[in-house]
This record gives structure tokens, sequence and C-alpha cells, in this order.
């Protein structure tokens, strides 16, 4: 049984459905960094949302993690590079809070343009400013979104219903999709231009960090007002205050803060700035639905394999693809291959895709190769999660090339390696749901990519197949299966056979030994 710490709190449903499904849950919120580093060796699951850190220290101690499940949709509290390294999966659940960040963004642009916390404190200190906080209406004015996301979907649509005349920037999203929400899409400088209201909707990132800063003040439409409901960085705090004392910025909402809570109050205690404690997913509803979701994600993952709402492993995402799982299969056995027949390191592959089928899904199947490439020689156990990272870490890249079709096959993976004085190259297909290498390098042939096979050149004359044939027989191997090539009579020939048992190191030395035979390779395939 699995055994799940939750580290925040979290809607008592989470807890629920973990232990009616056999988890074994612990509840500890509150608890600190120091006792966390200690206890996360005793579990396989971590649970959090926005409060714990879940630094290098704490991943590297949890020798049994498999994975971390954020209730939530921001995941910069958990340190994603270490969780990818080590193999560990990272879950949110993105659609949970949706509604209510939506909502949240709507009231923070209401109160900001009608000025109803500033009059509320002033009714409340018994006056009556009716010309002081006198606002905008929403109506006819260019509201500038960054990031279309679910967030920012919802946010354009009930943006739309105010009449707002709606401009985004998200480099991800087509023109026919954006036509479809009501909205325009602009460059980033244009919306900063354009723009009398700006809210964002991005995740944080080396891209999206302080996408306002005291550099670009000054291509802001004056009187523009700014609103955070997503990061805290996405913004530069200071230069937001800078363009608000400066004349730039008429206001600023802040639901999200660099620090949480904010060490440097200047900010908030400014009259212009509406601020709020992270609260745009703080509502009964979101609490319990990110609850919920992240429960159902966990426990159908375990069960099935199902995967949904992973940050960092998308090739996991399409585990549960009948028809995709052969040649995820097929990837990964030909990255197998090619790094049991290296001869010294690899940097450079090439992996070309064949066909419309394969072309959807070609990061996924890329991914695939590099677990089996990494798993024949690496010294860490490489899996779909962390394959590309270690393989940046050695310095190997890949270079996808992308076919629509092909002369003889619907679909069809060549893998190539290219190094000095070294090239090797496989070719694989699917016949039926059977797996088929085709082709070696030059060589056109045919077997099964499973158990042991041996693969050897040789000078083609009568006598190599049939000595290595009776060095099998005297040590009880039974070949069963074998493939033959040759390019010209006489010249270099290839042979393939597949055995039914492992190759001892006294019997590859024998094979070696055989006259004719160039070079040899012992691959061992599940």
């Amino acid at each position: 049984m699995k055994k799940i710490l939750i580290t925040d709190k979290i809607h008592s449903r989470c807890i629920e459905i973990l232990e009616q499904n056999s988890f074994i849950v612990d509840y500890k919120p509150g608890i600190t960094n120091q006792e966390l580093q200690q206890e996360i060796k005793n579990y396989n699951i971590l649970i959090v949302r926005s409060a714990t850190q879940v630094t290098p220290e704490i991943i590297n101690d949890g020798i049994n993690l498999e994975l971390i499940g954020r209730a939530g949709a921001g995941v910069d509290n958990i340190n994603l590079d270490t969780a990818t390294r080590n193999g560990i999966l990272v879950m949110n659940t993105p659609g949970g809070n949706t509604i209510s960040a939506a909502e949240h963004t709507i009231a923070m642009m209401l109160s900001l343009c009608r000025n109803i916390p500033r009059a509320n404190q002033s009714m409340k200190e018994g006056k009556w400013e009716k010309k002081k906080f006198s606002g905008v209406e929403l109506s006819s004015k260019i509201l500038g979104i960054v990031g279309v996301g679910k967030i920012g979907k919802e946010v354009a649509k009930r943006a739309s219903a105010f009449d707002m005349k709606i401009i985004a920037y998200d480099p991800f999203l087509t023109t026919e999709a954006a036509s479809k929400l009501n909205l325009t899409l602009v460059s980033f400088e244009e919306l900063l231009s354009q723009s009398d209201i700006i809210t964002f909707h991005v995740p944080l990132s080396s891209e999206t960090s302080e996408l306002i800063n005291e550099n670009n003040l000054n291509k802001l439409k004056k009187g523009v007002k700014i609103i955070n409901c997503a990061r805290g960085g996405v913004v530069n705090e200071n230069a937001i205050l800078k363009g608000i004392n400066d004349g730039i910025i008429s206001g600023a909402a802040f639901d999200v803060f660099v620090h949480e809570p904010p060490d440097d109050q200047s900010l908030i205690v400014n009259e212009r700035v509406i601020s709020t404690p992270h609260l745009a997913a703080s509502t009964d509803e979101a609490q319990e639905k990110v609850a919920v979701q992240l429960a159902d994600q966990i426990v159908q993952y375990f069960k099935d394999g199902t995967a949904a709402g992973f940050v960092n492993g998308l090739a996991i995402q399409y585990s549960g693809n009948e028809k995709l799982k052969p040649y995820i299969e097929l990837a990964n056995k030909l990255g197998s291959i090619h790094g049991q027949t290296l001869e010294n390191k690899c940097s450079k592959i090439e992996l070309e895709y064949y066909g419309d089928y394969l072309l959807d899904y070609v990061e996924v199947l890329s991914t695939s190769f590099l677990q089996g490439l990494l798993n024949s020689f690496s010294d860490v156990n490489v899996n779909m999660v962390n394959a590309k990272h270690i393989a940046e870490e050695r310095g190997i890249t890949i270079r996808e090339i992308k076919n629509n079709d092909h002369p003889n096959y619907n679909n069809l993976i060549r893998a190539v390696i290219n190094e000095k004085e070294f090239l090797h190259s496989f070719e694989g297909i699917l016949s039926g749901n059977n797996i088929r290498i085709i082709k070696v390098d030059d060589y056109k042939m045919e077997f099964e990519p499973h158990g042991t096979i041996i693969i050897y050149s040789n000078i083609d004359r009568p006598g190599v197949l049939a000595r290595a044939g009776v060095i099998l027989a005297e040590h009880n191997i039974n070949i069963a299966g074998v493939s033959l090539s040759r390019i010209n009579k006489g010249a270099a020939a290839l042979t393939i056979m597949n055995v039914d048992d492992n190759i001892d190191e006294l019997l590859a030395a024998k094979l070696r030994e055989i006259n004719g035979i160039d070079k040899i390779n012992f691959i061992t395939l599940e």
C-alpha cells in the first residue's frame, strides 16, 4: 500500500477518497520543512497546496517518493528540476479552481474601476465622499489578457458580458481559437500600449517573470490598471509602485505576491492598490473541487496508469492510449538496441518519423527512445519523466524529422546515431500489433526485438552461420529466429539471431572467435 503525507490544509473529501482506496494517509498541516525533510523518506506520495515549499533537499531525501500532488494549479513552490531529475512525477489540478480564479479577477477589476474598497472604508469612518470615489465603466474599455489558458478564457467570457473590447497576448493561441473567444491576438508591446486594463493569467517561469518592469513602464497606456491574480513575480512589484507614483498606472489589484505574506508593505498600503491574501482559489467550491480532483487522479494513476494533470511527465499522459502503446514500445526498443550496440558515447541522434499518426506523438516517442537508450548504459534509473533531463545533462541532443508519408509503410520510425567514425541506424514498424525491426543500416532485415538477440556482421561466404549454430547448440542454446541480409554477393553481410537464453561471457568469446565474423553484439530486451 502506498503511503501519503499531506502537509497543507485540504478539504476532507481528499483524505476520504484516498483512504477508501486503501492508501495510508498521514495528515500533518503546518509541519515544518525541517520535519518534512526528516520524514519524507517514509512516504511514496506528497500532497501540498501553496504553503509547503518542496525544496531540492526534501525531494532528494524522499528516497521512496514517486509522486508530488499539488491541490491547485501553481507549482512554483515545487522544485520541478530536482523532481524530474529524480524521476518523480509532479501532478496538479489546473481546472479545479478555474471558475473561482476567473470570478476573483472580475471582482478585482470591478472593485478597482469603481473604487469599492476605498469607498467602503470611507463609509466605515463615517464619511460621505461621493465625488472622491467616482469610477469608470467597464463597457467599451480595452481589456488586455496575458495568457489565455483555462482561467484566461473564463475571464474573457465574463469580460465580454460587460461589452469590453478584449485583446490578448498568448504565443500558443491560434487566431481561430481567439476568434471563437471574441478576442483579438496582438503582440505583447501592442497589448501594453493599447490596454485600459491588463490582467495576467500565466504560470511563473523564466519566460513570464517580471513581464512588467521598469524598462517597459513607458510603453504602458497612461492611466492603465494592472491586475495580477496569477503568480507572484509575473510583474515586478516595485515597478508597479513606481508606475503608480509616476502617474502612468492609475491603479493595481494584487492577489499574489513574490513573498507571501509580503515583507515589504509599501505596495499594499498605497491607496491606489487593492490587495487580497491569495484568495483567487479560496472558495468552498474550489477547495472541494481541487481536493476531489487530485484524489481521483492519484487513485486512477496507481490503479490503471491513467494519467492526468502531470506537469513534468507529458509522456506519461499517453500511457493509456492503447493504439499508441506499441509505438511507444517500438521507440523504447530502438533506443535500447542503439544503446547496447554503441561503440562510443553518442551526442547527436536523429529520429525520423513517417506517417500522419506518429507526427501527433513525436514528443512522447522521442522520450521513450531516450529512456531505452539511456537505461542501456546509465547508472541511474531512467523513466519517462526524467529521460529528457538526463539526456540534456549528458549532452545528448535529438533532431526530429517529420514526414507525412513513407513509400512502403503507413507509420515508421528510423533512429540514426551518427558520430565520428560511427554511423548506425535501425528502422521499425508495427505489423498488426507486433513490433518489427525491418532495416539495420543498409541491410533489409526483419526480426522481433525481444529477448536475447545476436547481431553480427560477417564476410558473405558459406559456413559462418553454420558454425555459429553449432557453437550455440553445444551450449544448449536454441535459435528462435534468423534474419540474413547482404548488399552484394561475396561482400559484407549481416546476421541477426533471436535465441531462447542469455549468452554468457564464455559463449560470447567463442562466437567472437568464429572465422569470418567481423563484429558481434549481444542484446537483451524485455
